[in-house]
């Protein structure tokens, strides 16, 4: 089953898909641009991943880490599809990052890989929006570069475990203004999602709504004020996001 939360006419609203169109909750059927478009599922904490994509540590000149390199989000980074990410004035390289998020659906502590993939109530897409000027050390991502406001999209929908056959079988595709720039696959995990939940549950206590964003494969690309990102995952839909500059934050 794929749903989302969008708000419309002064509520929020749980909408499934109807055709190109959303129908809310209540029956309502309504056009993609008349809702405003919420993260799918209310974020706890946010894992990221970091080089998790052989081929994009290649990209960025790294090799592979003996474990996996993660970091943690704040909730005011997360913006709903068809929302607009910030890029600074006066930085030279921001690209995205399109990423398989994976949804944890019941507390995990100490989680066996072969029983990881219990736990995982969904998945989503993510773009996740990095800004290499900011970069103190590839290892050790700063607040700069992966806490911004608004640079993590969430959505559009929440797609059910149980719809998804082989999460580590999935095409993942990057359009700029249309064109295609990035073209991967999940096959492609250095660290596979059942490992990173034995992984992250080893040490710490996962609770339903956590979030791990598991890398972006190689094609990443800078994008300016006023392009269109759209993040493809098979079976998961289509991520709409617009770049926006500061004169249009009013900055």
């Amino acid at each position: 089953m794929m749903r989302a939360r969008v708000a419309y006419a002064g509520a929020i609203h749980e909408a499934t898909p109807e055709g190109t169109r959303v129908r809310l909750a209540d029956g309502r059927v309504r056009e993609e641009h008349e809702v405003v478009w919420l993260a799918p599922f209310e974020p706890g904490t946010i894992f990221a991943l970091g080089l998790n994509y052989a081929g994009h540590a290649t990209e960025l000149q790294f090799s592979k880490q003996e474990e996996p390199l993660v970091f943690l989000k704040g909730p005011g980074s997360v913006v709903g599809h068809r929302g607009t990410t910030r890029r600074p004035a006066g930085v030279a390289f921001m690209h995205y990052e399109c990423e398989l998020a994976v949804v944890i659906g019941r507390t995990a502590q100490n989680v066996k890989r072969e029983d990881a993939m219990q736990y995982v109530a969904g998945y989503t897409i993510a773009n996740d929006y990095a800004i290499r000027d900011y970069l103190e050390n590839y290892y050790r991502p700063n607040l700069r570069v992966k806490n911004r406001d608004g640079g993590t999209v969430l959505g559009p929908w929440f797609v059910d475990a149980a719809d998804v056959a082989d999460v580590d079988a999935l095409g993942l595709r990057t359009y700029v203004n249309g064109e295609l720039k990035q073209n991967g696959n999940t096959r492609d995990f250095v660290t596979g999602v059942a490992e990173l939940i034995e992984y992250l549950s080893g040490f710490m206590t996962l609770a339903p709504g956590d979030v791990i964003l598991t890398g972006t494969p190689e094609g990443v690309v800078n994008v300016n004020a006023g392009d269109e990102v759209v993040c493809e995952i098979d079976g998961l839909g289509r991520l709409v996001n617009t770049i926006a500059s500061d004169a249009d934050y009013g900055r």
